[in-house]
């Protein structure tokens, strides 16, 4: 199954998106993002896709400070790209002052992670790699099972307006570093591949 999309009426406000988005039926098991102001409705992920979250998320829990949390169904706002993005996995404060249950400023994330699904790679390459570097998190990791020349892992950083630098590239099976705060090794030899 691939990805939905619902156009939204451009003059629409960004407090009526979200409202619209807050308060909309959702199909049980599938994720709800709105990207680039256009609401998509996104099937479950599938097994291995979950592999991969669960082993970068085991990897992350023992080495984050004590007040940070991994999450992976929470959404958080960039306004200015007109986004509620739900990442495969995002890294920020447990104990933030927040004015919603159902998401967080994009500011207060140290690290999201996307995991691509042959059906809306695209939204992860492009899309969504923008709005987090327009949002100024530190760091991004593409887990990219469908790149064109391979499977690949990238860890981008140094965000500048909507582009991030390219840190690390490398293909599955060699181990990809995020530095400080994470100080973490992650071997990509144990994601599967499709």
């Amino acid at each position: 199954m691939s990805a939905l999309t619902v156009r939204h009426d451009p003059e629409q406000s960004w407090d009526r998106l979200v409202r619209f988005w807050e308060e909309m039926d959702r199909p049980e098991g599938s994720k709800v993002e709105i990207i680039d102001g256009t609401i998509t409705v996104s099937p479950s992920p599938a097994y291995q896709h979950n592999v991969i979250a669960a082993r970068i998320q085991r990897r992350l829990n023992s080495v984050i400070p004590q007040e940070w949390e991994v999450f992976q169904t929470l959404a958080i706002a960039v306004p200015s790209r007109m986004g509620m993005l739900i990442p495969d996995i995002l890294v920020a404060p447990g104990d933030a002052d927040v004015e919603s249950d159902s998401h967080i400023p994009a500011a207060l994330a140290e690290l999201v992670v996307e995991i691509t699904s042959k059906s809306n790679a695209s939204n992860d390459r492009i899309s969504k790699c923008a709005a987090y570097a327009a949002a100024d998190i530190p760091f991004y990791l593409l887990v990219d099972r469908w790149a064109p020349e391979g499977p690949t892992s990238t860890l981008f950083g140094e965000p500048k307006g909507d582009v991030y630098r390219a840190l690390s590239v490398v293909k599955f099976g060699d181990p990809l570093t995020l530095p400080a705060p994470f100080d973490l090794t992650i071997d990509t030899g144990e994601f599967p591949t499709p």
